[in-house]
């Protein structure tokens, strides 16, 4: 009996146990269900969305394609234009070869034309140089021919006729006059009287006489004193000694009077500066000048222009 009552309690116990756990895995099942099916949901929201992105996507690829494919045609346009312009500058480039050709022709033509006048400017300077030398070779030779009959010096030692560095003769005026006085001393006059025979031999040379304009005696004093003085008697000296020339040599006067004047600077144009007596005894002084004439120099200048047109109009007739 005892046994009985085990076994019937022990049976109660375990079907009481069996509906507790049944329970349990139903709950279970359906919390999973649950949970699948709230997964399932949400899926199907993150895919809905994924869609809706994706279309988005594509609506922007889509505006981007048609975007891509109007700048595709600016393209297209762009370089048929570029393609037009290439066209055009390959036109221009022979266009300027073409000119640049003819330029260069041109310029070698030029070329010639400079050559032969840079020949012909030197032939002009050249020509130029020769009365710029015969002006001074005038003047060399007067003063060698002084120099030969009278000498070089005097008793103190001094040159008795220079060449200036603007190539004219320089006088000594202490040989041919006293401080303060426009008369001519006896060693001047012997001076003055070659100079004159000189002129006569020299302007007997028509080769040389047809370039001369005149030959010009001219006065200086120095600084001191006033330049009214100075002036008047600058002119005093200078026309002294012309006097005397024309009185050593008639000849000269009544051949070549026309080609000699006298003129007077006071103590104006020195030729050394400062105040002391060297300085102003070498301002003191009486010069020669030979002028050229104008009416030569302008015809070597006008012979040369004229041979220029005359290349000029040959060289645009060929």
């Amino acid at each position: 009996m005892k046994t009985r009552r085990r076994n019937f309690r022990g049976n109660s116990y375990e079907t009481e146990n069996f509906w507790p756990s049944f329970t349990d895995v139903m709950s279970t099942i359906a919390l999973v269900l649950f949970f699948l099916m709230l997964l399932a949901y949400v899926q199907n929201l993150i895919t809905g969305s994924n869609l809706e992105y994706k279309r988005n996507q594509l609506k922007n690829t889509e505006k981007l394609l048609e975007s891509s494919q109007l700048e595709l045609e600016k393209a297209e346009k762009e370089l048929a234009l570029k393609k037009n312009e290439l066209e055009l500058t390959r036109e221009e480039v022979e266009q300027r070869n073409l000119k640049l050709v003819l330029s260069q022709k041109e310029i070698e033509k030029q070329r010639e034309i400079i050559t032969m006048s840079n020949q012909e400017l030197e032939q002009l300077r050249k020509k130029l140089e020769q009365i710029a030398v015969l002006r001074l070779s005038v003047l060399e030779k007067v003063k060698e021919s002084i120099e030969n009959v009278v000498g070089k010096t005097n008793n103190k030692g001094e040159a008795l006729v220079t060449i200036g560095d603007n190539a004219n003769i320089i006088i000594n005026e202490s040989l041919v006059f006293g401080y303060d006085s426009y008369t001519i001393k006896d060693e001047g006059k012997k001076v003055l009287g070659q100079f004159a025979r000189a002129f006569e031999v020299i302007l007997d040379d028509k080769s040389i006489r047809d370039y001369i304009d005149s030959i010009n005696i001219e006065g200086y004093t120095d600084d001191m004193g006033d330049s009214n003085y100075n002036r008047e008697l600058s002119t005093k000296r200078s026309t002294a000694v012309l006097n005397y020339l024309m009185e050593a040599n008639p000849n000269l006067e009544q051949k070549y009077g026309a080609y000699f004047a006298a003129v007077g600077f006071s103590e104006f144009r020195p030729i050394a500066y400062g105040s002391s007596e060297g300085a102003r005894q070498k301002n003191r002084r009486i010069e020669i000048t030979v002028s050229i004439k104008d009416s030569n120099i302008q015809k070597i200048i006008n012979d040369y222009l004229s041979e220029s047109d005359e290349m000029l109009n040959t060289e645009q007739g060929d």
